[in-house]
């Protein structure tokens, strides 16, 4: 809900009815009654970004256009309808079943995914072809599945006040504000999640996966897997590289999985090769392009020298806009060097869409032909 003007008029009403004599007994000893625009000024200290669905689901499209104009889009209509299949049966068993979730392959080699608000999932072509079961695609897509339906980026957002607005402000009727949020949101969902909202969605992922009929341990065998590729990195590299630690998170999975007493146990790894054929590369294989290349995920972090918010609405904006305009691009991992190269992976050079739609005939003929639950 936005607080309009009426809202906050009421709100003053209320509290200078409490602060007479006639009201609840309250009063403001020593401190003076507070004029209306003291309350007012108090008040807006507590407007913060507000985002409806409707809103929600126009910010992921915009981030979901600066991804794939980051990485590309794989052009495989088959590929992504089998992944569009397995992610439409983990969203049903969802806390947001009636989301319109679309599922994006992104063109490289990199080993990475990104949630984006709204329901725009993104998997890379590398991450793809570093795992070997369909029960490991639903792992790793349950758990940014997880990342929508929990509000993390928008969450993040709010609670860390990179954007904030007055009351009268619309962020979808302000060009200026739109486009800053959608940087915003953008450098969020291409830098990746912090620690409590991993942990939250390592916990509702295997929940999801388990409830469709896939073995639960398939986000972890894929992470394990991860873990050894990157073994000689001396940098966090690509997917899920922020916090908590690989080997932390591996090992709470299992925990919970066992706490659980998860006991589904469909991997598919037959059918999964079936379509997808893909090949992850090796790290020092992956050709890559600088940080603080043009389209790439920047830092939201506040810098340094960033005077003090003094206000609300544009002025508040912690992200300026835009990246830094480079196109230097390297062959060959950094990652010895401390470089996040699945993150900062060369992307192909087709950017569209690939729009597949799937009915619900085709879905439950895909459910029972893997015998999953219903």
């Amino acid at each position: 809900m936005r607080i309009t003007k009426a809202v906050l008029a009421g709100f003053v009403v209320l509290v200078l009815g409490l602060s007479s004599p006639a009201g609840a007994g309250t009063q403001w000893p020593k401190l003076g009654k507070p004029s209306v625009s003291d309350i007012m000024k108090r008040v807006e200290q507590f407007q913060d970004l507000q985002v409806t669905e409707e809103e929600e689901l126009k910010l992921g499209a915009g981030v979901s256009e600066r991804v794939r104009q980051r990485y590309g889009v794989v052009q495989d209509e088959e590929v992504h309808r089998y992944v569009t299949l397995v992610g439409t049966l983990l969203v049903k068993k969802s806390s947001r079943p009636n989301l319109p979730f679309k599922f994006i392959v992104l063109d490289t080699d990199g080993v990475n995914a990104f949630a984006a608000p709204g329901g725009f999932i993104h998997i890379t072509r590398g991450a793809l072809g570093l795992m070997s079961s369909e029960a490991e695609l639903a792992g790793v897509l349950a758990h940014e599945i997880a990342h929508v339906t929990e509000k993390h980026t928008i969450k993040s957002i709010q609670t860390g006040k990179l954007i904030q607005i007055g009351a009268d402000e619309s962020i979808t009727r302000n060009p200026a504000l739109w486009g800053k949020l959608v940087d915003v949101t953008s450098d969020l969902v291409m830098a990746g999640f912090g620690r409590g909202e991993e942990m939250a969605s390592d916990r509702l992922g295997p929940a999801m996966a388990n409830a469709v009929g896939y073995a639960p341990g398939g986000l972890t065998d894929f992470l394990k897997r991860l873990l050894g590729r990157n073994k000689s990195a001396t940098g966090k590299q690509g997917l899920f590289a922020s916090h908590p630690e690989m080997k932390e998170r591996i090992e709470a999975l299992e925990r919970e999985i066992k706490a659980q007493q998860y006991a589904s146990a469909a991997t598919l790894a037959d059918r999964y090769k079936a379509t997808i054929t893909y090949t992850a590369k090796p790290v020092t294989e992956i050709a890559t392009v600088e940080p603080g290349s043009s389209g790439l995920a920047g830092s939201t972090a506040k810098p340094a020298d960033e005077p003090k918010k003094t206000g609300f609405g544009l002025s508040s904006l912690l992200k300026p806009g835009g990246t830094e305009k480079k196109s230097a691009e390297v062959t060959g991992s950094g990652a010895s060097r401390g470089v996040d190269t699945e993150r900062n992976a060369r992307g192909g050079a087709v950017k569209t869409m690939v729009v597949v739609r799937v009915t619900p005939a085709e879905l439950e003929a895909f459910r029972k032909e893997g015998n999953l639950k219903s």
